[in-house]
């Protein structure tokens, strides 16, 4: 069994559930069990508020207005994808907790505590960040479009 979509989501607080919404819909609808769906949909959730508040386009006359969600279910994995047209992540930059006192600054920390795999960089030669991370899925016993 496989399903994937793709949306190019305006960068707008609006858009992050509705992106969350999708995954669950379509995860409850394949099967996946809750908890995997639950641990999922935050981490799509923390990426796509990190493109909503940094994905923007640093040059003028540059269009900003968008970024991209791609979800793959295939066989025994889901694959999320985020990316935005922001300047990207800094080289060096590696992902460390934020301090307790903050208020932001966690998402792409608890992403990689949710997934099993995350990869973060930079689209090559356009700019932009990307945020990709994977799962392997458990499924309810009544899954009615179970990986076999």
């Amino acid at each position: 069994m496989s399903i994937w979509w793709s949306l190019h989501l305006r960068r707008e607080a609006a858009s992050v559930p509705l992106a969350r919404r999708l995954l669950l819909g379509t995860m409850e609808t394949a099967g996946v069990d809750p908890d995997i769906s639950y641990d999922l949909s935050v981490a799509l959730s923390e990426a796509c508020a990190n493109a909503v508040e940094h994905g923007g386009v640093t040059e003028p006359g540059a269009s900003s207005e968008a970024y991209r969600v791609t979800a793959y279910l295939d066989g025994e994995k889901c694959r999320i994808e985020v990316v935005d047209s922001g300047p990207g992540f800094a080289r060096a930059q590696a992902v460390r907790p934020a301090p307790s006192e903050a208020e932001n600054g966690r998402g792409l920390c608890l992403i990689q505590e949710l997934a099993d795999h995350v990869q973060i960089g930079n689209k090559p030669g356009a700019g932009g960040a990307v945020v990709s991370f994977d799962k392997i899925l458990k499924w309810r016993k009544d899954a009615p479009l179970m990986a076999v």
